[in-house]
């Protein structure tokens, strides 16, 4: 313990800064669209963004029927419609092919499971 204090008591730090901290005296704050933004331009308004936005689909639900609390929200999922899968995609893991279902443990596995390998071994 006393060599570790006398170790530390002299330390000096690697990183040396130059100079007094000090704030820049102009900072321009006006909004300006990201360095990776698609687009230099931003939008006009939160409303014309919303039309081209998207996040899991359309923000903006494109059908005759108007709903009053957005596109999902206030209706039941069945009066949404059915969904369905495209060809080739699953939703679960049990519409699988069978060979690419789970595979059963046998006894001898549970039981080095359970005693972290040691059974194997005895």
């Amino acid at each position: 313990m006393q060599a570790t204090r006398r170790l530390l008591q002299h330390r000096q730090p690697m990183i040396r800064f130059l100079g007094k901290r000090s704030p820049p005296s102009k900072v321009d704050h006006t909004p300006h669209a990201h360095p990776a933004a698609p687009s230099d331009a931003l939008p006009d308004s939160f409303a014309s963004y919303r039309q081209k936005a998207q996040q899991h689909g359309p923000l903006i639900h494109k059908s005759p029927i108007q709903y009053s609390y957005g596109a999902i929200g206030g209706h039941s999922g069945a009066s949404l419609g059915p969904i369905n899968a495209d060809k080739g995609q699953y939703f679960d893991r049990s519409e699988l092919p069978t060979k690419f279902g789970r595979l059963t443990w046998t006894q001898v596995e549970i039981e080095a499971v359970e005693s972290g390998g040691a059974s194997l071994f005895g």
